[in-house]
C-alpha cells in the first residue's frame, strides 16, 4: 500500500453496497429486456447504461479495496471504450466486411527477394507507375505492392513469415445495412460507413490477450497459494485492462 491516505473500512463497505445495487440494476435491466416490457431500442440502451454504471461500480470498489487492504477482485471488464448497442436492423438486408490486419517489415531482404522472385516469373506483376528507381528488389515500397497484388490478403496472413512480415493485431467487423451500396458508392471512401452501432459481431486478434493469459500463468506459479506477502494475487481488475 502506498503512503497515501487510506480508504476507511466504511468507505470501502460503502462502495461494494455500491456494487451491489449496481448489479441488481443491471440484472434488472437484462430481465426487462429478455421479457418484453419496454421497447426494443430503449431495452437496449437501458442494458447498455446499466452495463456502465455496473463497470464504474466495480472499477471504484476495486481500487478501494486494493488501497485499503491490497486484495483486488477476481473479475475483468475488457478494457478500451465500451462498445456501442446495437441499432441496426433486425433482418440485415445486406452487409459489409470491414477488415484489418498490421504488420511490421521484420525481414526487409527477404521481402526484398520474394518480391524479386515474383517479378522474375511475371514480369507484369509490377506497377509501371513505380518508375525503374524503385524496383522491387530494391524498395520495400516496390516489394510491397508486389507482394499484395500477387497475393490475396489471407494468403499472405498465412504466409507472412516467408515474406518477411511479422503479424500484429488484427480485428474483422461485420457490419449490417438495410440495402446494398450502389456499384462504386463507398470507393472513394471505403471506410468511413463502418458504423459501430451496425456491428452484428466483430472478432479481435492482439498479443496483448496473450500476454494477459501469461502474465496470470506467471503469478500464479509464482505465488500458488493466492500470496501471503500482501502482493497483488490477480493483475485483473475490475475496468482495467
Amino acid at each position: 500500500m502506498s503512503d497515501a491516505a487510506q480508504p476507511t473500512a466504511a468507505e470501502v463497505r460503502a462502495s461494494a453496497e455500491a456494487l451491489k445495487s449496481a448489479l441488481d440494476r443491471h440484472l434488472a435491466a437484462i430481465e426487462r429486456r429478455a421479457y418484453g416490457t419496454g421497447a426494443e431500442a430503449d431495452a437496449d440502451t437501458e442494458v447498455y447504461a446499466a452495463f456502465n454504471e455496473l463497470a464504474s461500480a466495480g472499477e471504484a470498489y476495486d481500487a478501494l479495496l486494493y488501497d485499503a487492504y491490497d486484495e483486488v477482485t477476481p473479475f475483468e471488464i475488457p478494457s478500451g471504450e465500451s462498445r456501442p448497442p446495437y441499432l441496426g436492423p433486425d433482418e440485415p438486408g445486406a452487409l459489409s466486411v470491414y477488415m484489418r490486419r498490421d504488420y511490421t517489415v521484420g525481414e526487409p531482404l527477404r521481402l526484398l527477394a520474394q518480391a524479386q522472385r515474383i517479378t522474375d516469373l511475371d514480369p507484369d506483376a509490377v506497377d509501371p507507375s513505380q518508375g525503374e528507381e524503385e524496383t522491387p528488389g530494391s524498395s520495400v515500397h516496390a516489394a510491397l505492392g508486389v507482394l499484395f497484388g500477387e497475393f490475396e490478403p489471407d494468403e499472405i496472413a498465412t504466409r507472412h513469415k516467408e515474406f518477411g512480415l511479422e503479424e500484429g493485431d488484427s480485428t474483422v467487423w461485420v457490419v449490417a445495412d438495410e440495402e446494398p451500396a450502389e456499384p462504386g458508392e463507398w470507393l472513394d471512401a471505403p471506410f468511413d460507413a463502418a458504423d459501430p452501432e451496425r456491428v452484428i459481431c466483430r472478432y479481435d486478434i492482439s498479443s496483448v490477450f496473450d500476454e494477459d493469459d501469461a502474465e496470470r500463468a506467471v503469478r500464479a506459479a509464482e505465488d500458488p497459494d493466492g500470496g501471503e506477502d500482501g502482493t497483488r494475487r490477480d493483475g485483473a481488475r475490475l475496468g482495467a485492462g
